[in-house]
């Protein structure tokens, strides 16, 4: 049964055409498109600039890592910027100080350590501009169609992992990864543009009295206390902390395949593929019931196609059980409403900014872990034990979810 009360089904029926329909999701929808373009960019210019200068694997692969690292500092210690300041004000200037840090990149000369300490700052920024943005969708799209901008936002996200790093790769081999610095620089200020001119002028949801790190931290103990919303946040973390374990052990499974980087390629894309097509449908196709119905069986099942990993597929099916757990993709739907109807407005964008900072975090742990793992068993097996291991601990989840959440929602007037 669904966890929460009956809803009208007439924003859903609309589709993602009602969404679009709303002026400012549209600024808001393009203004995420050249920010992850500029995500994407940025982070491949960086990773090829510092490989193509030292040689260095461990250090091309900390290009990447400082991807996950400050989610947690950040997203927990500066999540109440999302709430004490203008949410239009907050975005903008996330976007105008990431162009900076990727401006001081493309810089040249620029020592290493230096290249290293923006791409953290870059980092630090992400979670609280995500935040901030997650929270304003609620302000921005009334009801049900909030469902829908979400989905939206992560199918961009997803396609970007599909198709922009091959476009970033191809870009490279063009111009210098310094020149591609610059366009990333570009992106940004036509995200900030975007943002400022688009999007309305809204308070702030609190006031700036009070220590904002102290308050930020007591927040995140308040949110981690209630149990209600402790296991909606962990319905947003657990599943992907064990999907990427399978993304981080990608390039040993094809090498063990024999796949090369064609194969490889393959494999990478084929979760993110089924997220997209699962989404697509799920919001065109699915109403507000359907998708709360949907919702804890889609979870439930969501990593056993990696557990079929023990049989040692071959590339191709190995693919085609990535792409099938990409395809119950579609429970985030029915959990983005419950989530935002959990948590108080005014704070909104702090909790938004830490169920970011969290399924962030955790996914950089996984992959850490998986990969420690590959040094000592082969990958599939790797991949195999995060299915099990993740299957358990989501119906743990479920289990606190339907508990807590659903004694909730029917003690609702």
């Amino acid at each position: 049964m669904p966890l929460t009360g009956p809803r009208d089904d007439e924003s859903a029926r609309a589709g993602y055409g009602a969404v679009f329909a709303v002026k400012e999701f549209r600024a808001v929808f393009v203004a995420h498109v050249l920010s992850v373009l500029g995500s994407v960019l940025a982070e491949v210019s960086l990773a090829v600039l510092v490989f193509r200068q030292t040689g260095s694997a461990l250090l091309t692969a900390l290009v990447f890592a400082l991807g996950f690292l400050p989610y947690a500092l950040s997203g927990i210690a500066l999540s109440g910027i999302a709430d004490r300041y203008p949410p239009r004000r907050v975005l903008v200037a996330c976007d105008l100080l990431s162009a900076a840090c990727v401006t001081l990149m493309a810089v040249p000369a620029t020592p290493f350590a230096v290249l290293f300490l923006l791409r953290l700052a870059v980092s630090m920024i992400s979670p609280l501009f995500t935040g901030t943005r997650a929270a304003s969708l609620a302000d921005i799209l009334p009801g049900d169609r909030y469902v829908l901008g979400r989905s939206l936002i992560r199918i961009v996200s997803q396609s970007s992992q599909v198709i922009g790093y091959g476009l970033g790769g191809l870009a490279l081999a063009w111009v210098p990864p310094r020149t591609a610095l610059r366009v990333t620089v570009l992106t940004f200020l036509g995200s900030a543009l975007l943002l400022r001119l688009g999007t309305r002028d809204r308070p702030a949801r609190v006031s700036r009295s009070g220590a904002m790190t102290r308050d930020s931290i007591a927040s995140a103990g308040r949110w981690l206390g209630d149990a209600r919303i402790r296991a909606l946040l962990l319905m947003w973390w657990v599943p992907p902390m064990f999907f990427v374990v399978a993304e981080g052990v990608a390039a040993p499974f094809a090498d063990a395949a024999r796949a090369g980087s064609a194969g490889f390629g393959l494999f990478l894309a084929a979760m993110p593929a089924g997220t997209v097509v699962s989404e697509a449908l799920g919001g065109t196709l699915l109403g507000p019931t359907a998708r709360d119905r949907l919702a804890l069986p889609l979870m439930a099942v969501s990593l056993l196609p990696m557990v079929a990993f023990a049989f040692h597929p071959p590339l191709p099916v190995a693919s085609g059980l990535m792409l099938l757990t990409g395809l119950c993709a579609a429970y985030t739907l029915g959990m983005d409403r419950w989530f935002v109807d959990a948590v108080p407005e005014k704070t909104r964008g702090q909790a938004m900014s830490l169920l970011g900072a969290g399924i962030m975090t955790l996914q950089g742990l996984g992959m850490a872990v998986g990969g420690a793992v590959a040094a000592l068993v082969p990958p599939y097996m790797v991949i195999c034990t995060a299915g099990l291991l993740g299957t358990m601990s989501v119906l743990g989840v479920l289990r606190s979810v339907r508990r807590h959440h659903l004694h909730h929602a029917r003690a609702r007037p």
